[in-house]
C-alpha cells in the first residue's frame, strides 16, 4: 500500500457521497512493540503509530476510539470507566525512559515488566498490565518528586511547571477523583457504597448543615495525602499529554479522533455526583430484539429535578454533563454517544431485588405518568397519560405517540448540552440500534442526527427493518458490526450453515448489481462462498443512502473471535489486541479473501451506480481494480 491508495480511496468515497469513513478500535487493542509491551495496548505506544499510518493509507479519515476512562483492577470494561480521569493504562511507558521526559522510568524496569508479561501477543493480560503499569508509574512519580526536590532543571523543571498548570486547569475533577483513589485505598478497594464511614461516603455530598464539616475534612485529607494527590495528577498529566500527541500525529495523517461518551457512570463519578442522583434507581437496557430479557447495567441515574437551577441556570446534573462533554470534545474531533437513550429517555429499575427481574419489569424515567407499580416516577414524567399507547408494552418505541415542542425540548436537555460542545454536530454519532423510542427520535431529528444501521443484523423478512441499508437516511451511520457483535466472517458462515445465504446474496445483488447484469448467476455463486458474502456486505455500506461508514477493526482485519459478548463476564471480553505484525497478517488474509478489501469494495459500489457511473473519472475504477488485484496477489 502507498499514499496513492489513500488518494484513490478518498476520491472514490467522494464520488459515492461518503462523508465519514471511520475505523473503530479501542485503546487496549492497539499494537505495541515487544520491548514496550506490558500486556495492554495504547494509542500512545511506539507500535500504535503503525496502525495510524495503516488506517491512513487505507483511506480512513478517522479513528473511533473507545471510552478513555480509568477502569478498576477487576473490571476491564471501558464502559464502566471514569468520565473525567483518563486510564493510567493509556500511558505509554517507553517514552518515559527517554530524555524528553527526564528518563523518569528506568529502562531496565520497563524491560523486566515486558519480559515478565504472560499474555500472548493477541490478548490483553489485564490483571498483569494493571499491576505492572501501576508499579512503573509509581516509580515515575517517586523519581519526579525526588529530582524536583533537588532542584533539578531541564525536563524535570519543565514537567513541574506543566503539572502546576494542569492541576490549576483541571482542579475540579482532578481533586475529587484523586480523593476517591485515596479513600478507596483506605477501604481496601471497596466501592464507596460499602464504605463503613458515612463521612467518607458523603464527603462531596454532605447533608444540609454539614457542609462546613465536610469541607474541613476534605481539606485535611488533601493535606494529609498531598503526595498521593500529586502522584495522581502527574499520571493524569502524562495520559493527557500523550493523548494530545496522538491527536497531533493522527491529524498529520488526515485522521480525526472520535471519542466515546458512554452512558454509564463509574463508581468514582457516582460518588462525586451522589447529591444529584436519583436514589434507589438504576439504569439498564429494556427488552429488545437483541436481548429479550433486557440488560441490568446497574448504572446510576441523574435526577431530572437537578437538571436546572433558579432562573433556568444549569443545575448540578446539567453542569456535570456539560463539563464532561466539554472535556471529551475538547480532546477529540467528534464523538460516539453510547446508548443516547440514557440521556433522553432512560430505562430505569429499582436498585433492590434481583436485577434481572427488575430490569425486565422496569419503565422509562420520563414517560411513566401513572404506572401503578412505579408511582414515584409520576412527578418526573414529561409525556402525559393521554399521549401513551396502552396496547403496547411500555418499552416499545411507540409507547409515546405524540409530543409538543415544549416537551421535546425538555426531553432534549442533556443531549442538547453534548451537541452544544461539538464543533460540527454531524460528527456526533448516536448509537441508536434496534430501538428508537418516539421521544428519542424527536430529539435527534431536531439536531439532524441519524442512527446506527448494523447490516449484519438485518431481517430479510421485513422490508422496513431498521438494519437494512436501503432504509438508511443520509445522516445515519452504517456498519457491518461493532464491538458487541460477531465478526462478519463468522456471521456470513452462519448464513451458509442456516441455509439463508442465497437470500442474503439475492438481497446484495439487488443492491450492488445494476440493471442488466445477471443478478441470479451472481447470487448463486456468492451464496456458496461466505467470504464473498462478507465482502459484498462490506461493499453495500458504500452504496447509500447513509453517508457515514464505520468499520470495526475485527471485521477489517479478518478476526474470527468477538471483541465482547454482551451480558457475559469473561476474560476473553475486551481482551483482543493487534500484534506488531498486524499489517502483514492483514495482507495475507486479504489475499486469501478473509479480510476486507477496501479498494475492491469501492469499485463494486461505484459499479452499482449504473448510469451514474459516467460522472466518475474514467481511470478511477481501473486504478481501484488494480489496487484490489495487488492485494489479492500479496
Amino acid at each position: 500500500m502507498s499514499t496513492s491508495l489513500r488518494l484513490l480511496v478518498r476520491e472514490a468515497l467522494s464520488a459515492l457521497g461518503i462523508r465519514r469513513f471511520l475505523l473503530g478500535i479501542h485503546g487496549a487493542a492497539f499494537p505495541t512493540l515487544p520491548g514496550e509491551d506490558v500486556g495492554h495496548g495504547t494509542p500512545a505506544s511506539d507500535g500504535a503509530s503503525a496502525l495510524l499510518a495503516f488506517a491512513s493509507e487505507l483511506g480512513f479519515d478517522g479513528i473511533q476510539l473507545g471510552p478513555p476512562g480509568a477502569t478498576s483492577a477487576s473490571n476491564p470494561s471501558p464502559y464502566d470507566g471514569t468520565l473525567f480521569s483518563r486510564s493510567p493504562l493509556s500511558v505509554a511507558l517507553a517514552p518515559l525512559t527517554r530524555p524528553e521526559w527526564g528518563r523518569l522510568l528506568r529502562p531496565e524496569a520497563l524491560e523486566a515488566a515486558a519480559a515478565a508479561c504472560p499474555a500472548p501477543p493477541r490478548r490483553v493480560a489485564y490483571a498483569y498490565a494493571h499491576a505492572a503499569n501501576a508499579r512503573a508509574l509509581a516509580e515515575v512519580a517517586a523519581a519526579f518528586r525526588a529530582r524536583r526536590a533537588r532542584g533539578e532543571g531541564g525536563a524535570i523543571a519543565d514537567l513541574a511547571a506543566r503539572l502546576d498548570a494542569f492541576r490549576r486547569e483541571h482542579a475540579g475533577w482532578l481533586e475529587r477523583d484523586a480523593l476517591y483513589e485515596v479513600l478507596a485505598a483506605r477501604h481496601g478497594g471497596a466501592s464507596w457504597r460499602d464504605w463503613p464511614d458515612a463521612a467518607d461516603r458523603t464527603l462531596l455530598s454532605p447533608a444540609p448543615g454539614e457542609e462546613a464539616d465536610a469541607d474541613g475534612r476534605r481539606r485535611a485529607l488533601l493535606a494529609r495525602h498531598a503526595d498521593a494527590i500529586e502522584d495522581y495528577a502527574l499520571v493524569q498529566l502524562l495520559a493527557h499529554v500523550q493523548h494530545a500527541a496522538v491527536r497531533t500525529r493522527a491529524r498529520a495523517l488526515g485522521l480525526a479522533l472520535f471519542g466515546d461518551l458512554q452512558v454509564g457512570m463509574s463508581e468514582r463519578d457516582a460518588w462525586a455526583a451522589r447529591s444529584f442522583l436519583l436514589a434507589g434507581w438504576r439504569m439498564g437496557a429494556p427488552p429488545s430484539r437483541t436481548d429479550p430479557g433486557g440488560q441490568a447495567w446497574g448504572f446510576a441515574v441523574l435526577d431530572p429535578r437537578a437538571y436546572h437551577g433558579p432562573g433556568g441556570t444549569d443545575g448540578p446534573a446539567i453542569g456535570f454533563v456539560r463539563a464532561r462533554a466539554r472535556k471529551l470534545l475538547s480532546e477529540h474531533d467528534g464523538v460516539r454517544i453510547d446508548h443516547p437513550h440514557g440521556l433522553v429517555c432512560p430505562w430505569v429499575y429499582r436498585a433492590t431485588g434481583d436485577p434481572r427481574a427488575a430490569v425486565r419489569s422496569g419503565a422509562r424515567l420520563r414517560e411513566s405518568p401513572d404506572l401503578p407499580d412505579f408511582p414515584e416516577l409520576a412527578p418526573l414524567a414529561i409525556a402525559r397519560a393521554d399521549q401513551l399507547d396502552r396496547t403496547l408494552p411500555r418499552h416499545a418505541d411507540g409507547w409515546v405517540t405524540t409530543l409538543d415542542e415544549a416537551q421535546v425540548e425538555r426531553y432534549a436537555a442533556l443531549l442538547d448540552v453534548v451537541i452544544a460542545e461539538a464543533t460540527d454536530p454531524r460528527d456526533v454519532a448516536c448509537e441508536i440500534l434496534s430501538t428508537q423510542p418516539y421521544p428519542l427520535r424527536r430529539v435527534v431529528e431536531r439536531h439532524g442526527l441519524g442512527r446506527f444501521r448494523v447490516t449484519q443484523k438485518l431481517d430479510l423478512d421485513r422490508a422496513d427493518d431498521v438494519y437494512r441499508g436501503e432504509n438508511a437516511r443520509p445522516e445515519d451511520w452504517i456498519l457491518l458490526g461493532n464491538h458487541d457483535t460477531r465478526p462478519i466472517w463468522r456471521v456470513a458462515e452462519s448464513w451458509v450453515a442456516a441455509g439463508t445465504a442465497r437470500r442474503h446474496a439475492e438481497h446484495l445483488a439487488s443492491r450492488l448489481l445494476p440493471e442488466g447484469e445477471d443478478r441470479e448467476a451472481w447470487a448463486r455463486d456468492a451464496a456458496a462462498d461466505p467470504g464473498a458474502l462478507a465482502q459484498a456486505r462490506f461493499a453495500e455500506l458504500f452504496v447509500g443512502p447513509a453517508r457515514n461508514v464505520m468499520v470495526s477493526f475485527i471485521d477489517l482485519l479478518g478476526a474470527r473471535a468477538a471483541y465482547n459478548t454482551p451480558g457475559t463476564v469473561s476474560d476473553a471480553n475486551w481482551s483482543m489486541r493487534l500484534p506488531p505484525d498486524f499489517a502483514a497478517g492483514y495482507a495475507a488474509r486479504r489475499a486469501a479473501g478473509r479480510a476486507l478489501d477496501v479498494p475492491g469494495a469501492l469499485a463494486r459500489a461505484l459499479r452499482a451506480q449504473g448510469t451514474r457511473l459516467a460522472a466518475v473519472r474514467p481511470d478511477l475504477l481501473a486504478a481501484l481494480d488494480a489496487a484490489a488485484a495487488r492485494g489479492s496477489a500479496a
